[in-house]
């Protein structure tokens, strides 16, 4: 009998979803005990710069996956192996968009417990979401990928 894996990645969560719970607990903490890292017009201009970053980031790496014609959606097969624009220098572009957007929202707020909760949120996303990614491509691709695994950086 041939057991038949899912045409996805089987990741444990969207990785937006992700992002935002860790965000909600940050500011749930943040409620309970008040916080302060950054003020005035830094935490403005940096928080702002942040967010701008990681969004023109993971839209432009969007963008490119599906003018690739593959899907983004991490619950839908990956059509193709995206070698070209930001996907040349990092393998997860749009996560990293994802962590500035979030440390630009986490500096907007001024929380100290968002920044903390991003080292969770890291560790979730490595292992519940990239690592089955990346195995589920190798599967899919085989050498395809690994020969690009092996020359691109996961993230930097």
């Amino acid at each position: 009998m041939t057991v038949s894996l899912p045409d996805n990645p089987g990741v444990i969560a969207q990785p937006p979803r992700l992002l935002v719970a860790a965000l909600a607990a940050g500011a749930l903490v943040e409620l309970v005990s008040p916080t302060s890292f950054v003020s005035g017009l830094v935490r403005l201009v940096l928080g702002s710069g942040l967010v701008g970053a990681g969004l023109a980031l993971a839209y432009t790496a969007i963008g490119q996956q599906r003018r690739a014609g593959t899907n983004i959606e991490t619950h839908r097969p990956t059509e193709t192996i995206v070698r070209h624009g930001l996907y040349r220098y990092s393998r997860n572009p749009i996560y990293i968009g994802l962590v500035l957007f979030y440390l630009g929202v986490a500096t907007l707020a001024d929380s100290v417990w968002m920044l903390a909760m991003l080292a969770p949120l890291l560790v979730v996303m490595h292992f519940g979401v990239i690592r089955r990614e990346e195995a589920y491509l190798e599967r899919k691709f085989g050498d395809t990928y690994t020969s690009y695994r092996a020359g691109v950086r996961r993230w930097l």
